[in-house]
């Protein structure tokens, strides 16, 4: 059958209903929200937690910047396959299987970082992570969105994308902890250590968490679909424009943030982007952000939310580079930077969830979602090439609305889904 019913429940998350969406959840269904709640915390715990050992390595080790910066970026890349595979296996074996191989995988790599002693077995090693890294979301987010009731899938899975921050936050405490009691030659090694920590989490899921009972449905028919399916010319045109919105996100945000607090500390002098309380500001705004996006999402739709993130993320960049700042200023527009580009996030979970059908859901998520963040990690990339030739604040600039005009595109020819019924099919 084709998922193009609309529930009955589209407009019934409004009002006071809709800020009380987790009351409504049934037992299954919030056990399988923080199921893939904390799963994306501590997947993004755990590749977080190199960006703040990357010093203490280039020491070390006598690693140049262009070695770190190769370190994250084939994790990233690696990532996309990881959430290609991932996709396949949950259509296959199940959501909860798979998102327990991964929880496992990303946390072993992690705490294997622990045990190298030069960038050539770090490079391996953090490649080798970003396979679970980058199936984790895929799988977590189809689980959650099969799960859960349509009026609130947005919030639900809006919310989850908001873990991020959260992840984001524990590795920040846990590195200022760790350096803080321990010398900087041992803390870094367990600083990796500690993220081997989330494979606990897979007793909670084999407990807890019950398998999506829409993927069971799908799987006794004896059609559970192949990869290949999603570019079918029945699908080709979602999993084309899916993927050119996830780039369009994923762009746009690294873009901004890998390059705007370095044209503000360089270019502008300001040097409040040094300290720990900008990063608190960026990360607190970011997870409002998220929440905003989670709800706006269910309110509006889908695709309005989109368009309206990212027009705010337009002006926002615009009014960092072109209007003079201060210290005590900078604080303040941290805000918007963090808010607006990561609540650009908040609706994809509930959008490919709703584009693609039950027997290649995980793929096709698997598949949009990561080939955004590996083309969108090359933004950063493409930026400071082009900024030998302009400016930095037009590199900037240039990219950040070329990555958002991309989900202006996306958003035009993809369907609004908000409401949508998925049944197995």
């Amino acid at each position: 059958m084709s998922e193009i019913g609309r529930g009955s429940g589209t407009a019934s998350g409004a009002g006071d209903k809709s800020l009380n969406w987790y009351g409504q959840l049934s037992v299954p269904e919030r056990r399988t929200f923080w199921a893939s709640f904390g799963g994306f915390a501590l997947d993004g715990m755990d590749i977080l937690l190199y960006s703040f050992v990357i010093p203490t390595l280039i020491v070390a080790w006598s690693m140049t910047r262009a070695d770190a910066g190769i370190i994250a970026t084939t994790a990233l890349l690696v990532s996309a396959a990881g959430g290609w595979l991932g996709g396949i296996l949950s259509d296959r074996f199940g959501r909860v299987r798979t998102l327990q191989i991964t929880i496992l995988w990303f946390s072993f790599f992690t705490g294997l970082s622990g045990l190298t002693n030069s960038f050539e077995q770090l490079l391996v090693v953090r490649g080798l992570q970003g396979l679970g890294f980058g199936a984790e979301w895929a799988v977590g987010a189809a689980l959650l969105g099969e799960m859960v009731q349509p009026q609130h899938r947005g919030k639900a899975l809006g919310f989850v994308q908001s873990a991020w921050a959260i992840g984001w936050g524990a590795a920040a405490l846990i590195y200022t902890a760790t350096y803080a009691l321990l010398p900087e030659s041992i803390a870094w090694r367990i600083l990796f250590f500690i993220g081997l920590l989330p494979a606990l989490f897979v007793f909670y899921l084999r407990r807890y968490v019950p398998e999506s009972s829409l993927l069971e449905a799908q799987q006794k028919t004896g059609d559970t679909g192949r990869f290949v399916e999603i570019f079918s010319p029945a699908l080709l045109r979602t999993t084309l424009f899916a993927a050119l919105l996830a780039i369009g996100v994923q762009g746009g945000y690294y873009a901004v943030m890998t390059w705007l607090p370095t044209f503000l500390r360089t270019v502008r002098g300001l040097t409040v982007l040094n300290s720990g309380g900008y990063l608190a500001v960026v990360i607190v705004a970011a997870w409002f952000g998220y929440v905003a996006g989670a709800y706006l999402t269910d309110a509006i739709g889908r695709r309005r939310c989109f368009a309206l993130f990212s027009i705010c993320s337009i002006i926002t960049v615009l009014i960092y580079t072109m209007i003079p700042v201060s210290n005590g200023m900078m604080l303040v527009l941290g805000f918007p930077l963090g808010f607006f580009a990561s609540g650009t996030y908040s609706g994809l979970g509930a959008y490919f969830t709703e584009l693609f059908p039950t027997r290649v859901r995980g793929s096709g998520m698997g598949f949009a979602y990561n080939f955004g963040r590996a083309v969108g990690a090359t933004f950063p990339t493409l930026v400071g090439v082009l900024s030998a030739d302009m400016s930095l604040a037009t590199a900037i600039g240039l990219f950040t609305a070329s990555a958002y005009a991309l989900v202006f595109i996306s958003i035009c020819v993809l369907p609004e889904t908000r409401g949508r019924v998925l049944q197995a099919s």
